[in-house]
């Protein structure tokens, strides 16, 4: 049998990236935490903090932390159901779900639908922002419960659901396609022209380029993790990019930004990934997800 005591410091720990956190979080102290986590390694027989700055699950934790979060979910329907219970649990600390989106999706049709939600359920919502392509393997490693991911496939024990295609445009301000795309855009042009990315793994605009010119070609890059910084950053003419039209028709439709080669958009699926647990509030979630995604993304 496990020990949630310990289980709950696990989670407390990796949430909030060290033991003295954790145990102001807790409010125990620091030795408390360190002793329950002890112990909770000697049962299962490896480590499951990464003691680093800040603190990070090893494998076998993040499995567990996926459990406390799923246990948490259970109480919180159980509460729902059993007056009783809900009564005793009042002030006792919400459920965690932990989510990974990427950074266009929050930044266009997502935020609004899990704010609201979030504001009226019991829950915590705990959300990481990493590349579509990616986010997959944050619900595959326990990290998370739910995900919006490029992949169509499951990983083992979860689901998968459609939730329709972001259309993105390769746009840049007038002066900088003067600058660079005077004489055509193609291989020559792209690169020379800096573009703008949003991290190392970001390959949207290589994929643009790829099927533009049928072969790969080397890009400059800026890069700018945050989407409403691209934006700003294409208006400036530091460089072009693959925006989501939701966040650029107004730019459009004013001129300050334009297609580089206008009617090539590139579409990308999305997916709407979660654990496959009995949980009311993660269904709850799934429901607010999708429903959002049918007016904020094109059709699946």
């Amino acid at each position: 049998m496990l020990d949630y005591a310990a289980l709950a410091a696990l989670s407390a720990v990796i949430r909030e990236g060290s033991f003295e956190r954790a145990a102001r979080a807790l409010h125990v102290t620091p030795s408390a935490i360190s002793q329950r986590i002890r112990l909770l390694e000697e049962r299962v027989g490896c480590a499951l903090v990464i003691r680093d700055q800040p603190c990070r699950a090893t494998e076998t934790g993040r499995r567990l932390c996926q459990h406390v979060d799923q246990v948490q979910l259970l109480e919180q329907d159980l509460q729902g159901s059993l007056p009783a219970l809900a009564l005793a649990a009042l002030g006792a600390s919400r459920a965690t779900v932990p989510v990974a989106v990427n950074a266009d999706s929050l930044a266009t049709w997502l935020a609004p639908a899990i704010a609201a939600f979030a504001a009226g359920h019991p829950v915590l919502l705990q959300v990481a922002v990493d590349d579509q392509d990616h986010t997959a393997e944050w619900l595959r490693s326990g990290a998370v419960l739910a995900a919006v991911s490029a992949m169509a496939r499951p990983a083992s024990g979860c689901n998968s659901r459609p939730l329709g295609a972001m259309r993105y445009l390769a746009a840049a301000s007038p002066a900088f396609l003067q600058r660079y795309f005077a004489h055509g855009v193609g291989a020559a042009s792209l690169a020379l022209a800096p573009s703008l990315v949003f991290n190392a793994k970001d390959e949207l605009q290589s994929r643009w380029v790829r099927r533009l010119c049928h072969r790969h070609v080397e890009l400059p890059r800026h890069a700018l993790p945050s989407p409403h910084a691209f934006v700003t950053a294409a208006l400036a003419g530091m460089g072009w990019g693959l925006h989501p039209q939701a966040l650029i028709q107004a730019h459009l439709d004013t001129g300050a930004l334009v297609e580089l080669l206008p009617g090539t958009p590139l579409e990308i699926p999305l997916h709407w990934h979660t654990a496959r647990a009995a949980s009311g509030l993660l269904d709850g979630l799934s429901a607010a997800v999708l429903a959002a995604a049918r007016t904020g993304l094109l059709p699946p």
